[in-house]
């Protein structure tokens, strides 16, 4: 009597084309799935930063068009009449300021960029030979190498990406202002349409999160921009009284990586340090813009001023979330991710806070429904 337990050679034969099937269906799709996310990758990388770039001018320019927009001139109008604006205040600016020698500053800029490099090795080697008595490990690290060959990487990235630093920058000239325009008229009409796709029970969960985290989005991002505008200016304003070279280039600096939490004030203040350092040498100059940097900017204005009114009640993390989020931010998209990181962390939070919240109503209400039928 055979037995019923096991399978007979059809069984198997049929068990194993479906399994063969199956594997060979996976890996099918896998391929096919990993080719079209390399597409999808190539196609939208140069999109991503004009997206961005169009997303924070549509937070800060909507408070504008909603007080143009009314009963007598339509969203439309406004955008147009908020781009004219722009416009007209750039155009005065150029005719009393005059067009800056951007283009001049950076050559000579890109030619010093040795000499400055040199200059400061020659001044760290000086100082570790100093602390070398103190610290005899500090010899085993070669920091003025490790300075050195970090900074001849970076003048070679600086000298190829010019060019295309160049295109990109023409480009984002027109597709911000084209985006933007796309995102102030028709980004209500486009959220209302995705939110009306969730399903009842979660419709009140999914709009109070929408509310929550466009509100904290925007009331951030306005308050980042305006925050490192502000210090850009007084830092620029601050290096202007000296002689030392490329200010406005230098308050940019500032103000660009103001935007990333802690680390940011140092990274923009060195620049501007070696490059005094070298041309001014260790005097009053040398010292005013130290305080310039660190006084002025970070600790009376920033600190005290800008961060409490502009980012303290939108920006009500952990610094230890902030740090992880600019970690894995620049480990994920570099620089912009470094950047984008802590509103990204504090949507997040916002959303996890959001469902924990509508959660505990929806049980609470259960609770109260089944006591009320006992």
């Amino acid at each position: 009597m055979g037995d019923h337990s096991g399978f007979s050679r059809a069984q198997t034969l049929m068990i194993y084309l479906v399994l063969t099937g199956s594997i060979a269906s996976g890996i099918a799709i896998f391929s096919s799935a990993s080719t079209i996310t390399d597409l999808l990758k190539t196609a939208t990388s140069g999109l991503f930063l004009p997206l961005l770039l169009s997303l924070i001018a549509t937070f800060l320019l909507d408070p504008a068009v909603q007080f143009l927009e009314g009963e007598r001139v339509s969203r439309t109008t406004s955008i147009f009449i908020i781009y004219f604006l722009i416009l007209a205040v750039i155009a005065l600016l150029l005719v009393l300021i005059g067009p800056p020698n951007w283009k001049g500053m950076l050559n000579a800029l890109k030619a010093d960029f040795p000499r400055y490099i040199a200059r400061a090795i020659e001044y760290l080697n000086g100082l570790l030979i100093g602390l070398q008595g103190h610290f005899p490990f500090i010899e085993n690290y070669d920091l003025p190498g490790k300075l050195s060959n970090t900074a001849q990487q970076f003048f070679g990235l600086l000298l190829k990406e010019t060019p295309k630093s160049a295109l990109r920058i023409g480009s984002l000239f027109l597709l911000v202002p084209l985006f933007s325009f796309f995102f102030l008229r028709d980004s209500k009409r486009i959220m209302r349409g995705l939110i009306s796709l969730t399903p009842n029970r979660y419709f009140e969960m999914v709009l109070d999160l929408y509310d929550h985290v466009s509100w904290q989005l925007a009331h951030f991002i306005r308050g980042r921009i305006l925050e490192a505008s502000i210090i850009g200016i007084v830092v620029y304003l601050g290096l202007s009284l000296t002689d030392i070279r490329y200010a406005p280039i230098l308050g940019i600096i500032a103000g660009v990586t103001n935007l990333l939490p802690y680390i940011g004030p140092i990274i923009g203040m060195i620049p501007g340090l070696i490059i005094a350092l070298v041309d001014l040498g260790i005097g009053g100059q040398f010292w005013w813009i130290v305080c310039v940097y660190l006084l002025i900017a970070q600790i009376l204005l920033d600190n005290f001023i800008l961060i409490p009114i502009l980012i303290s009640r939108v920006s009500n993390l952990h610094p230890l979330w902030v740090i992880l989020a600019i970690v894995m931010g620049g480990k994920l998209y570099g620089v912009i991710g470094m950047i984008i990181g802590v509103p990204i962390a504090s949507v997040i939070k916002i959303a996890l806070l959001e469902i924990r919240h509508y959660r505990q109503n929806l049980y609470r209400n259960q609770s109260l429904f089944l006591s009320r039928n006992d």
